[in-house]
């Protein structure tokens, strides 16, 4: 009887030791789930980052070449301001009148033609 107790008690034992380390098998995945999920979270960072760091250097190249275009326009507009400004001087110095502007100046534009009025 003693050996069918002992026998019943390494039988307990054991299959407690067997649940215990399913349980603890069972974890390590998730666990190691939780490290592929944390890895991959990083790495879609990773390439969201770096897109919007090209992104931004995108917008920043634009916005250079917009300012670039911008300069280059009002280069223009005081350029031809200047000739008609010119045109204007040189038919007032022959006795001529110049040509009244064929039309009214919109509101927007008046503080950039601050040099064009006489």
């Amino acid at each position: 009887m003693l050996t069918a107790l002992s026998a019943l008690a390494v039988a307990g034992v054991t299959a407690v030791g067997g649940i215990t380390t399913a349980v603890i098998g069972r974890r390590q995945p998730r666990g190691q789930r939780r490290r592929d999920d944390f890895t991959a979270v990083t790495d879609r960072m990773e390439r969201e980052i770096t897109r919007q760091g090209e992104r931004i250097d995108e917008l920043e190249a634009e916005t250079e070449r917009d300012r670039e275009r911008i300069t280059a326009q009002d280069f223009a507009i005081r350029y031809l301001a200047g000739w008609a400004r010119s045109l204007v001087g040189y038919m007032r110095a022959q006795h001529l009148e110049p040509p009244p502007p064929p039309q009214p100046v919109p509101d927007e534009v008046q503080p950039y033609l601050h040099d064009l009025t006489p």
